[in-house]
């Protein structure tokens, strides 16, 4: 009954039944069934698991409200359709565990009322099951396990039928074991979970079999063990099969009545680590067990069995009677070999590990009884055994094996203390040892801080820190490092933690110490580390400790806000964004507004505003957090909101968007829960309106219209012209407006479904005529942004439509739309397809009926329209593929100019196989055999046709030859193709290297048709497979043969990387479906495939070099990335053994090197699935012998071989050692210890060590130099060890043999050898021998009288430096032995004489010394400086290598001692001689103050000020371009002022001689010599030397060169340099204008011009220092110029240039054009010409010179000073004529274009005009109306003040075009920004 009768058949009975039950029911009870009954039909029709469960839910609330008396009165003809259909769905939703749960839950309260009537269905259910002499199948064992799992009552028809479903499961293994794909596939896992189950919960009905019963009634016992033991022995090679069948063999013995009878069974088990075969007794059970491989999953799935569900008295139970224990002796040793093999299954190893730990603590009762001693005392080898493997593996590359490493120390240290309290050992010796290893570990060392957290509690915050005083140091430095973040903040949380466990349990508890006192005693250790770390410049060190230690220090210690706000002055820079976070975390933790006074709402002010993201981040948190989501926001706080959103919309960093998104989400959160309170309230009381009541109104009023603003907002700024930032932050508004405001439920989310009464609220919005979310004008507005040029603004503007909007578009756009769908397929611009492929997919989900549209624009024939729209559309676009394949095959040049294949693919792909969650019935639209066939036979004669064209001949491809054409073939073949076509490829001359426009279209069209024809098949493959009844029908194993023969071709036989890498996307999915499917067959496919791909890689090859191979590396990597993580992978063992056989082979002695080689190919091979990310750490437990032979391999004497061997071996380092951050490749800080390094890679130590004794034992000669001999594999090896960690202790000095060859290499022939040898010796030597290793390098350095090789000098020299560096920063030098080494190294001073002739080695000795300066004694530093003032002062002899570095060197120790010890007289006899120096000391001396700025502050500053501006007269004359570069960039650095925020002191002394050389440098700037770098700095430069000058004429000048060089076309470099010019010399002219007016009146209006041009700048930096600019001028125009200067945001930045210019400035007669350059071009008549006459031949768009700016926002912010600057007119003569005059001129184009807007015809006929929609995404059309509005705006204004231009036009005629063209454009997707409205008076239509 079951397996036939479909649920809709029990539901349309159920219906029936019920509704014909009027009479015989209570009203009541039918109703509630009735309803119970449409909400399972809603189940079952639902295809969101979420949904599902909800209905389900809702079902099971509704039956509860039927009382059991009502059920028991009813008749068993209305209970019985009920229970049937209730078991119908539980076994149609079996994959559904919630759900089953709830229908088991509904099924049981039937029980319990009429039990017998239930059980009897159950077990008709389960009686087709087991009375069958069928199989049981896979859906069979899914209900079974479903009704042992899920099922209450079926476990109980279980237990009655416990015999014959054994007899069942066990019929399966024979079956299931005999074919590979079987075994390893669902059926034999679904067998092994049944058993499982079985064991588990039937576990009484079983005993008896196992333990007591006749062997002929446990037969089908024995033969399940049998079988899960060949399982587990590796009958299967899937992983998850193997563990299950480990748990259940556990499970069984579990079974056992006695624990001896279980611990004899569970110690003949743990037989399983023999290799010969063995005999498995189990109570009366005997299996014999034969071992099938040494993979270690076999004892890994028996060991995590016993562990996982082995009862606790079995595991410790003893197993002789001389103390040894089942845990400790019997399972350990298996755990503890296992830590130290290198599997592929770490992770499972380490869990293992953890499980372990855990049962040993659970058992210690147990385990103490037979064992009677401690069992981890200080010498005890399980002690030292643990802690070795918690150690070696503390920094593991596998991801989550650190986890379990963490919990097992935890759980060590645990039953540690539990062994000790026992046993009663006080001392407990192991604690401290731990911490002394802990605190020895350098800082960098993530193992250093989990022990840490973990070894608190047992040892108090008092000894951590006193034997760790620099723990606040370390955290800092973690806090400023990326991956050591989180242990900083893990560490400082259990730090402060325990700190007030301690503080609270040391005082009597009737007097605990008040919070106050609490926070006291916490700000003495950590008050100073977290102020410096929130106040820090470091902006990672800034985010993490507001957001991790802040709020913990306040949730733990929630007074410590008033001790860390005391010394905090919000103007200093730093301190704001301090105060800041300080208050958000005040009022996160406390619920409370901190703010309360006006200063701290001044503060806020400031701090929404303010340049510094995170300060305003910090701010907008502090206004939307709040504890409770129902407090409604203040007054305030809904202003502020308002105020701060519109300014912040065009942020371009996307950390600040997602923070923004989040603020706004917790605000409109808190608007609504807070009015759905209130609106509830008031449908509670009828009393007369009360006080309270009123405020609810407020309430409501005030919240409903900031939403209601919130949603107009996004709609403005979404038209095309607006920044991507912009309209990317407005749409993420706009989604969490509409998740959080609306009604839709989203069944893809757990949390934040909208409230059951949301529809409530919206209804009363929308009563007073708000909230209208989804108008006609916002759907063209959105339908717009679907051809936006970024792909995150089309999908995300996709998902809101198809989510949130109404599912049928109107009936007058959806024609238009696919009109315009098809013209972008036709484009050639890839973007332009993708769109159209878009704009398809959204029509097929939100067209009521396409085969409307499609029957008007196509000829399909009725039975396709009649098949669904889906195949309709699909069928439609077929046709449209054929139609440009037949196009192609004519002419391939007029195809990709009209109608390439590539976007009808897309569109494909996006009909059938888009992954939006809200698609549901589309992506399963069943397509017919004919259908697939079609598809499949296109895309072959397209594929053939594309590859044809990049090989020259069709033909050609077809060949089984698997060889790409080379670069140059493809090339000569497209431009056959062009020629062909009738194009001009030959005309631009046989030099020409930039391909040409038709070159570019031919191409693009073939290697992207070919990528997406890849990804289709793919995701085609992949999604027809996880449907099985279409899979059987459609996708024979011939089909799927012929698709891998299409990814074959592309992949081999193309040699585009952007066709290859795109379709191996798809690749991989399909080889991924057919690997996973239960097919053997197809499972065969991606075998057959690898091996004819290994073998066309071992075959000669005609092909020419290139790099990677081409595409034969990618195919073998998809192959062997599609493989189950679960199994054993073995297509990837297979192509490692091969690969490796291959690259060993010899290179002939004769080969040509034009084309591939085997063996490279093979190498390359190796290196792209050592890089590919789809493999993970499965290629880690090849990477020791990849790597040896990697090395190997650089001895090859083929160059090809060994360029890839070194690619290779790259590869491996970065896989090994993990990725780096960018620019951190010299540093250790991200790398393993060598112990963890060579603990996971063991076969590499011994490997290592031995290249390093071949290369260091190179012969030498008698003064030990050593001969040149190339060792090609040296320094990839001492690269390799100098990336690990240093300072890590040696305990078992396994890496003492490393240091003897590290030390020999300093005599190295190479220099660089040298100098890696020095890095890897500090890696690998522990910190104990820094001192001495130091003393015996400084001793062994020579005497002037000694013979010495300067090569060993140099690399001794390198050394010391390398170690004392290293022990520095340790801090692990002794005091008396490091006294000893400085007299040692003060003695060698000969090294840096003279009489040392090698620059090289003098260089390093001053290195060593610079390091060692603030130890080494006065009188040696006075005699070294004197001896470097001397070199540099004495002119060269003659030119020796490495001279300049040693007088770069020289220069620098000198100005860096001058700064520390504070000797200005050394300083001025450096730098007097500074002309008439050598050019090396010249360069090297301004390229120090250049480069540094340890100067800063300093009384050097003052002597370098000087000396720079005496002599940049003659830089500028005589210098080099470079030397002039450097000159001038020194001179900018010292006499900059230090910060823009500081306030400005008195202008510093100019030389006489300024304004001659600030006339020379406006030259050079004039003529523009030099280069971008040399003017930008040049224009620094004569800005500071004119910012005090009163010459009008040279500033003229200035002024004028910041007009050139501020536009968008100008190089970035020079646009920064005015931006800094405006602040260095415009603000104080600026001022000095404001004080008095007749200074200079006309520059300041073009000075805040240039600044309004800047803050609009694409370039962020140069937007920064343009706000610093106004920040400074608006700071000066204050009038506090004592004050710190408050750094502005951008946008605010540029209203306060506004505000002055209109202000202080408004009667200059440059004002009026300062204002008007800034809008837009408005000619409309233009512009519509170019948009009709423009037609899309070419691949790539324009891109603007400042894709940043966005004339449409400034017309808005523009406008209201335009109108205001009108208002002005009565006060000024001359304003009024600059104003008259200018209406005169422009009105009539003005009312030109407003009449050419009234003649819109947005509509032709009924339907939408598809011209419309090509103008709604033209940017200069929105930029031109913006504008016009804007130039009418002010024309307007002027002819309602001035009667004298009424001639020119009506106002009130105006201002009724006006709106009219508003209400039109409004209707139909041209949404003004509210600003315009607003200032023009313009109403919204209704």
């Amino acid at each position: 009954m079951f397996r036939d009768g479909s649920v809709e058949r029990h539901m349309e009975a159920c219906v029936i039944l019920y509704l014909n039950a009027k009479d015989k029911i209570p009203d009541d009870v039918r109703n509630t069934l009735t309803f119970v009954i449409e909400k399972l039909k809603a189940c079952t029709s639902n295809s969101a698991k979420r949904c599902k469960e909800r209905c389900v839910e809702e079902a099971s609330q509704l039956l509860k409200r039927v009382k059991d008396k009502h059920l028991q009165a009813l008749e068993i003809e209305y209970v019985l359709p009920l229970v049937q259909l209730l078991i119908a769905m539980q076994l149609e939703m079996q994959h559904i565990s919630t759900a089953c749960r709830k229908l088991d839950q509904m099924i049981q309260q039937l029980s319990d009322v009429n039990h017998s009537l239930v059980f009897a269905e159950m077990q008709v259910c389960v009686s087709h099951l087991v009375d069958t002499d069928q199989l049981l199948a896979v859906f069979d064992l899914l209900t079974a396990c479903m009704l042992l799992e899920d099922s209450s009552l079926g476990r109980e028809v279980w237990r009655r039928a416990c015999p014959s479903l054994l007899h069942k499961v066990a019929e399966v293994f024979p079956i299931a074991l005999e074919q590979e794909a079987l075994k390893n596939g669902e059926w034999c896992y679904l067998a092994v979970k049944a058993c499982l189950q079985i064991f588990q919960l039937l576990h009484k009905e079983v005993a008896p079999l196992v333990w007591e019963g006749d062997p002929r009634d446990s037969r089908a016992v024995q033969n399940i063990g049998k079988n899960l033991m060949a399982i587990i022995l590796g009958e299967s090679s899937n992983r998850d099969t193997r563990f299950l069948a480990g748990t259940a063999v556990a499970m069984l013995i579990n079974t056992a009545p006695e624990a001896q009878s279980g611990g004899m069974a569970t110690h003949s088990l743990l037989q399983i680590t023999r290799t010969d075969p063995w005999l498995l007794c189990v109570g009366g059970l005997r299996v014999e067990c034969t071992p099938r491989g040494t993979d270690g999953v076999d004892r890994l799935a028996v060991a995590r069995g016993l562990l996982t569900c082995c009862r606790k008295d079995i595991l410790a139970s003893s197993l002789d009677r001389k103390g040894t224990c089942l845990l400790l002796d019997g399972l350990f040793p298996i755990v503890s070999a296992l830590c130290e093999e290198n599997l592929d299954c770490h992770y499972y190893v380490f869990q293992v590990f953890a499980l372990w730990l855990k049962c040993l603590k659970d058992c210690l009762g147990g385990v103490w009884e037979v064992r009677g001693a401690p069992l981890l005392q200080e010498d005890s080898s399980l002690q030292q055994r643990l802690t070795q493997v918690i150690w070696n593996n503390a920094e593991s590359p596998v991801e989550g094996v650190t986890e379990f490493v963490h919990s097992s120390f935890r759980l060590l240290l645990e039953i540690y203390e539990l062994d000790c309290q026992h046993f009663g050992d006080k001392e407990k010796p192991l604690y401290l040892a731990l911490l002394q290893r802990i605190t020895s570990l350098p800082w960098e060392a993530k193992a250093k801080y989990f022990p840490l957290c973990a070894l608190l509690p047992y040892v108090g915050t008092t000894m951590v820190l006193n034997q760790f005083s620099e723990l606040p140091c370390h955290l800092l430095k973690c806090l400023s490092t990326n991956h050591l973040s989180p242990c900083a903040s893990e560490v400082y949380k259990s730090i402060i933690q325990q700190q007030k466990r301690e503080l609270c349990g040391r005082v009597a508890q009737d007097a605990p110490p008040s919070e106050a006192e609490l926070a006291e005693h916490w700000a003495q250790r950590w008050r100073p580390m977290l102020l410096e770390a929130l106040t820090s410049d470091v902006t990672l060190l800034q985010n993490n400790a507001s957001s991790y230690l802040l709020p913990w220090t306040l949730r733990t210690f929630p007074g410590a806000s008033e001790v860390l706000q005391a010394p905090l002055v919000p103007a200093n820079p730093g301190h704001l964004r301090a105060w800041t976070c300080i208050m958000s975390a005040r009022r996160a933790a406390s619920g409370t507004w901190p703010l309360e006074d006006d200063s701290s709402s001044e503060t806020l002010r400031l701090a929404l505003g303010s340049l510094d993201d995170s300060v305003r981040l910090a701010a907008l948190n502090l206004l939307c957090c709040s504890p409770k989501t129902s407090q409604p926001p203040t007054p305030g706080e809904l202003s502020a909101m308002r105020d701060f959103i519109p300014l912040n919309l065009n942020s371009e960093s996307s950390p600040f968007r997602q923070h923004l998104q989040a603020g706004v989400r917790r605000f409109l959160v808190r608007i609504r829960d807070s009015c759905l309170a209130r609106l509830k309230g008031r449908k509670e009381t009828n009393r007369a309106v009360s006080s309270q009541e009123r405020e609810a109104d407020w309430v409501l009023d005030q919240g409903v219209d900031f939403v209601d603003w919130l949603a107009e907002l996004p709609f403005a700024y979404l038209a095309p012209g607006h920044s991507y930032q912009r309209k990317k932050t407005v749409l993420l508004l706009l989604s969490v407006l509409l998740e959080t405001c609306t009604d839709t439920w989203s069944p893809d989310k757990k949390k934040g479904q909208p409230p059951v009464n949301m529809s409530a609220l919206i209804k009363w919005a929308r009563q007073k005529g708000q909230w209208d979310f989804f108008s006609r004008s916002k759907l063209l507005v959105l339908i717009g942004c679907l051809e936006d040029s970024t792909n995150e603004i089309r999908e995300l503007s996709a998902g809101l439509l198809l989510k949130f909007f109404s599912p049928r578009l109107p009936a007058d756009i959806a024609p238009a739309l696919f009109e315009r769908a098809g013209r972008l397929l036709c484009s050639p611009r890839v973007q332009d397809a993708q769109t159209g492929a878009l704009i398809t997919r959204i029509l097929l989900q939100m067209s009521e009926d396409i085969s409307v549209i499609l029957r008007r624009e196509s000829t399909l024939d009725s039975t396709s329209l009649q098949d669904g729209k889906t195949v309709a559309l699909v069928m439609y676009l077929l046709r449209e593929l054929e139609q440009h394949y037949l196009t192609a095959k004519t002419d391939m040049l007029l195809a990709a100019k009209t109608k390439p294949i590539h976007g009808v693919v897309t569109a494909l792909q996006r009909c059938l196989l888009d992954s939006f969650d809200t698609l549901g019935s589309v992506q399963k639209a069943a397509l017919g055999p004919s259908v697939t066939e079609t598809i499949l036979g296109l895309l072959e004669r397209i594929t053939l046709l594309l590859l044809g064209v990049l090989y020259g001949d069709e033909s050609a491809c077809m060949d089984d030859q698997e060889a790409p054409p080379s670069f140059c073939d493809m090339g000569n073949a497209i431009r056959s193709v062009i020629t062909q076509g009738g194009g001009h490829s030959e005309g631009e001359g046989e030099d020409c290297v930039l391909l040409s426009e038709e070159h570019s279209l031919v191409l693009t069209s073939c290697w992207v048709s070919l990528k997406e024809i890849g990804i289709f098949l793919g995701c085609f493959v992949e999604n027809t497979l996880a449907t099985p009844c279409s899979a059987e029908s459609c996708l024979t194993t011939e089909y799927l043969k012929r698709v891998a023969k299409v990814f074959k071709d592309i992949l081999l036989k193309c040699r585009h990387w952007g066709a290859v890498e795109g379709c191996c996307v798809g690749f991989t999915k399909f080889c991924a479906a057919l690997l996973s499917s239960g097919n053997p067959e197809l499972q065969e496919i991606p075998a057959q495939m690898l091996k004819q791909g290994l073998l066309v890689l071992q075959s000669p090859r005609s092909t020419s070099v290139t790099r990677r191979a081409a595409g034969l590396p990618m195919l073998i990597l998809c192959l062997v990335a599609a493989e189950e993580a679960s199994k054993s992978r073995p297509l990837l063992a297979l192509s490692i053994k091969t690969l490796q056989e291959t690259a060993s082979t010899p290179v002939p002695q004769r080969w040509d090197q034009t084309v591939d080689l085997p063996q490279v190919c093979a190498v390359h091979t190796l290196q792209a699935l050592v890089r590919g990310s789809g493999l993970g750490v499965a290629i880690l437990q090849y990477a020791s012998a990849i790597t040896i032979l990697s090395l190997k391999l650089l001895s090859s004497p083929c160059w090809a071989m060994r360029n890839a061997a070194l690619q290779l071996y790259s590869a491996l380092c970065s896989r090994m050692l993990g990725q780096r951050p960018g620019g951190e490749e010299g540093s250790s800080q991200h790398g393993m210890s060598p112990q963890a390094f060579f603990s996971h890679y063991p076969a590499l130590q011994p490997f290592l060590l031995e290249e390093l004794r071949r290369a260091a034992a190179e012969p030498q000669g008698s003064s030990g130099a050593a001969q040149l001999r190339l060792y090609p594999s040296l320094f990839p090896v001492l690269t390799l060890l100098g990336k690990l960690q240093p300072g890590i202790h040696d305990e078992t000095r396994s890496l003492q043999a490393f240091l003897g060859p590290l030390l020999q290499l300093a005599a190295s022939s190479i220099h660089n050898v040298r100098v890696m040898a020095a890095r890897a010796l500090v890696v690998m030597m522990p910190p104990t021998e820094y001192t001495n290793t130091l003393l015996v390098l400084v001793r062994d350095l020579p005497e002037p009288q000694d013979p010495c090789c300067h090569n060993r000098l140099h690399g001794q020299l390198l050394q010391i430096r390398a170690v004392l560096a290293r022990a520095l920063t340790a801090d692990c030098t002794q005091e008396e032995s490091f006294s000893n080494l400085l007299e040692r190294f003060e003695a060698k001073l000969w090294l840096v004489t003279s009489s040392q002739r090698c620059p090289v080695i003098r260089s390093a000795y001053l290195s060593v010394a610079a390091l060692l300066a603030r130890f080494l004694s006065h009188s040696f530093l006075d005699h070294l400086q004197a001896l470097l003032l001397s070199e540099l002062h004495s002119s060269p002899h003659r030119l020796q290598m490495g001279s300049a570095s040693f007088h770069q060197n020289s220069v620098r120790f000198l100005c860096e001692e001058a700064v520390r010890s504070g000797d200005l007289q050394r300083a001025r006899q450096l730098w007097q001689n500074l002309p008439g120096g050598s050019p090396d000391v010249q360069l090297s001396l301004v390229g120090w103050v250049a480069e540094g700025r340890i100067w800063r502050g300093t009384g050097l500053q003052q002597v370098l000020e000087t000396v720079l501006q005496v002599n940049l007269k003659t830089a500028l004359l005589e210098g080099t371009v470079h030397y002039r570069r450097t000159y001038l960039a020194a001179l900018v650095a010292v006499m900059t002022p230090n910060e823009a925020s500081s306030p400005r002191g008195p202008p510093p002394a100019l030389h006489p001689d300024s304004e001659e050389s600030a006339e020379l440098l406006l030259g050079v700037l004039e003529r523009r010599e030099g280069g971008p770098e040399l003017l930008s700095l040049a224009l620094c430069t004569v800005s500071l030397l004119l910012s005090h000058s009163s010459d009008v004429q040279l500033t003229e000048r200035w002024c004028s060169l910041l007009e050139v060089h501020r536009a968008p076309g100008a190089p970035e470099t020079l646009r920064l340099a005015c931006a800094r010019a405006l602040w260095t010399a415009g603000a104080p002219l600026i001022s000095r204008s404001l004080k008095d007016h007749s200074h200079c009146p006309t520059l300041s209006p073009r000075l805040l011009s240039t600044g309004l041009y800047l803050l609009q700048d694409e370039n962020q930096q140069v937007r920064t220092e343009a706000a610093c600019f106004a920040s400074t001028v608006g700071h000066m125009w204050k009038g506090k110029p004592e004050e710190p200067c408050f750094q502005m945001q951008v946008n605010q930045g540029m209203l306060c240039l506004l505000d002055m210019l209109l202000e202080e400035f408004w009667d200059s007669r440059d004002t009026l054009e300062a204002l008007m350059c800034h809008l837009p071009e408005s000619d409309l008549k233009t512009l519509l010409e170019e948009v009709q006459n423009t037609e899309c031949v070419s691949l790539y768009e324009q891109d603007e010179a400042n894709v940043f700016a966005e004339p449409a926002v400034m017309s808005a912010c523009l406008l209201p000073y335009l109108l205001q600057l009108a208002k002005k007119l009565p006060e000024s003569p001359c304003l009024k004529r600059r104003l008259v005059r200018w209406a005169e001129e422009n009105a009539e184009d003005v009312l030109k274009n407003v009449n050419l807007c009234k003649q819109f015809q947005p509509v032709s006929g009924e339907l939408l005009a598809p011209s419309w929609l090509g103008l709604l995404v033209e940017a200069r059309f929105h930029r031109a109306l913006c504008g016009l509005f804007a130039r009418a705006g002010l024309l307007l204004q002027l002819l309602e003040t001035q009667e004298e231009l009424r001639a020119l036009c009506c106002p009130r005629v105006l201002h009724a075009d006006l709106q009219g063209v508003h209400m039109l454009l409004c209707n139909h997707g041209v949404l003004l920004p509210e600003a315009i409205r607003v200032a023009l008076g313009l109403h919204q239509p209704l």
